[in-house]
């Protein structure tokens, strides 16, 4: 988590709370207040050069925000400076973060550090949790996580928000705290009630994941609603999945859309992707190929292998793009080597067919093996297809039935099929017509037509007593995977 930068955020309205206001500075706020930041910043310019540290900083705001001068990080700097040295914590904190992140100063940790420090020594909550953000990155200090969460505490007992999210963090993890759901849940709550759009946001999946809390996807839909109001694309991205699957609320598309409108705009991939989904498929927004295109590429520009994927195919097919093959390869390409299954059997095919690309049977055979292994059965079945004929591998029937095996346990009607043809002929197993045929039957039931014509033959061979024992195991194979 980044050091709160958003500290400058509402510093001059914070110093109308102060009990009385002196001349110049009274002015310099009532000015600030009606937005007229020039007169503003001439206001705070003569109070602060009498000395004032309020309007020191307050100056210094100004000249970070550029409002009412042009924006400049070292007059910033030079103004907050002169409010630290007069032990004004806000400046001090302010002096923290601008070493931090060399705005207006050089880079420095060991000044961020000190200036956090001498803040949070006067129970200064923003540094409290900057100086926590530095144990935890190790910035400038060893990453002592047990650090961390002392200075977090602190924070989080004044009722600072993000500090209270973080711990929910850390407990969640298990950083510097053993691990603890209820811990994490109580902390992002406190933070969530205070309107802390990230802690709203990740509370909403600990109800929707029922990790620490009672299981509620209704209140899982209450909070990131909170969130995504205040514009968290996390938070937004997650309330059109719960719109889309009707989880905690009414299934509602257009609403999905919306949401991932929202997120999308905001350049989160996975809504980008999403909302590319939704126009492919016109659901809950009118069908457009050439949308769905334009939002893929934007999540796969990002890096998101999914839309990588999808980009490829849409060039494969030429739907909202002009058909490009070795477009659609080099989208494979890139998801594949992100370990996207389908990407990677797909790229094998064009290996296969050259389509794209050169021929190469090995290429081939090594991509059909990376999308195999993660359980991907279309791959698992032309691997057994390779082993089986002997296609730029060693004819192995035992491979053959292991790969067809695999694709068949997961449905695959031609797997179950060529499974079925193994156990009848005998080839890398014991000869088992009863075998066989439960294959071909399980098959058939998926209405492979190569099945039924191989149970019709098979059936012919076998005893009434063997055909009613396939039909069992079919039957009872099939009910397992229903249920």
């Amino acid at each position: 988590m980044a050091a709160a930068g958003p500290a400058i955020t509402g510093l001059v309205l914070m110093l109308l709370t102060l009990p009385a206001f002196a001349g110049d500075f009274e002015d310099g706020m009532r000015f600030a207040l009606s937005k007229d930041y020039v007169k503003a910043v001439a206001s705070f310019r003569r109070a602060a050069e009498k000395g004032n540290a309020d309007a020191q900083f307050n100056l210094g705001v100004m000249y970070s925000k550029g409002r009412g001068v042009p924006q400049n990080d070292a007059e910033a700097a030079n103004w907050y400076r002169k409010a630290a040295e007069q032990g004004d914590a806000p400046a001090q904190s302010m002096m923290g973060f601008m070493y931090l992140k060399g705005q207006g100063v050089d880079q420095d940790y060991q000044q961020a550090m000190l200036w956090y420090f001498r803040a949070a020594d006067k129970g200064y909550a923003v540094a409290q949790y900057n100086l926590g953000v530095m144990y935890a990155k190790g910035q400038g200090v060893t990453q002592n996580y047990q650090q961390a969460l002392s200075w977090y505490l602190k924070a989080a007992e004044q009722g600072h928000a993000p500090a209270q999210g973080i711990l929910g963090f850390m407990y969640l993890k298990g950083q510097g705290v053993d691990q603890n759901d209820q811990e994490a849940a109580s902390w992002y709550l406190r933070a969530a009630e205070l309107g802390y759009a990230d802690a709203q946001y990740a509370i909403g999946v600990l109800y929707a994941k029922g990790r620490g809390v009672e299981q509620s996807n209704e209140k899982a839909v209450s909070w990131f609603r909170k969130a995504a109001e205040q514009g968290n694309p996390d938070a937004e991205f997650n309330l059109g999945v719960m719109y889309a699957a009707g989880e905690g609320t009414i299934k509602d598309d257009q609403q999905a859309a919306a949401w991932y409108r929202k997120a999308a705009g905001l350049g989160y991939a996975r809504a980008q992707f999403k909302l590319g989904v939704a126009y492919a498929k016109g659901r809950g927004i009118t069908h457009d190929d050439y949308e769905a295109a334009s939002w893929y590429q934007k999540a796969a520009e990002q890096g998101y292998a999914p839309a990588q994927f999808n980009l490829g195919v849409m060039y494969a097919t030429g739907k909202g793009v002009l058909r490009d093959d070795r477009q659609a390869v080099s989208w494979y390409r890139k998801a594949a080597e992100q370990g996207d299954e389908d990407a990677q059997y797909n790229l094998a095919v064009r290996y296969e067919n050259g389509r794209g690309i050169t021929k190469d049977a090995q290429e081939a055979l090594s991509w059909y093996r990376k999308s195999a292994e993660q359980g991907y059965a279309r791959a698992q079945y032309s691997l057994g297809v390779k082993y089986n004929n002997g296609l730029g591998v060693p004819q192995d029937y035992a491979q053959a039935l292991s790969w067809y095996r695999k694709a068949a346990e997961q449905g695959h009607h031609g797997a179950q099929t060529n499974l079925g043809v193994l156990y009848y002929n005998g080839t890398g197993v014991t000869q088992d017509y009863v075998e066989a045929d439960k294959w071909f039957n399980i098959a058939s039931a998926g209405d492979y037509e190569d099945a039924k014509e191989n149970q019709e033959l098979m059936e012919k061979l076998m005893t009434p007593v063997q055909v009613a024992e396939a039909q069992r195991l079919a039957e009872e194979w099939i009910k397992t995977r229903s249920e």
